[in-house]
């Protein structure tokens, strides 16, 4: 039996994407239209950027970022805060066995993006990019 990857898309199954993809719809949804009643989650737009799936679809991460990165720590407290809310509303509008355990964290890939092109547009990086490109 092959050994299951989930560092890497291609590792996961197309189901845990699916299920995945919808659970992210569902909780996009559940922020935008503000249908969960806390001051701090009704007063700033938060992106659901990813849902990971376990292989077992009994827990989900999902990371989230609040829009310009303001206030994250507040906005995390305030989703962890209304997890069972969520839970509960992702139950009942995705058909499975079991209703998946929610653990929100903040997504810092666009952070790493951003530090990975500070990185490239530095000068000494591009005088060897250049460098590079010379020699082919």
């Amino acid at each position: 039996m092959a050994k299951y990857n989930d560092t890497s898309p291609e590792g996961r199954s197309v189901r845990l994407l699916r299920v995945g993809e919808q659970v992210r719809h569902i909780l996009s949804d559940l922020l935008m239209r503000g249908e969960v009643h806390d001051v701090v989650l009704t007063s700033h737009s938060v992106s659901v950027t990813e849902v990971r799936m376990s292989p077992d679809l009994r827990h989900a991460t999902v990371f989230v970022k609040p829009l310009l990165g303001a206030n994250e720590a507040d906005v995390l407290k305030a989703l962890r805060t209304n997890t069972a809310f969520f839970q509960k509303e992702v139950a009942k509008r995705v058909q499975m066995k079991y209703a998946a355990k929610l653990k929100f964290l903040a997504d810092d890939s666009f952070d790493t993006a951003e530090h990975i092109e500070s990185l490239l547009n530095n000068p000494k990086v591009a005088q060897d990019l250049s460098k590079d490109a010379d020699e082919d």
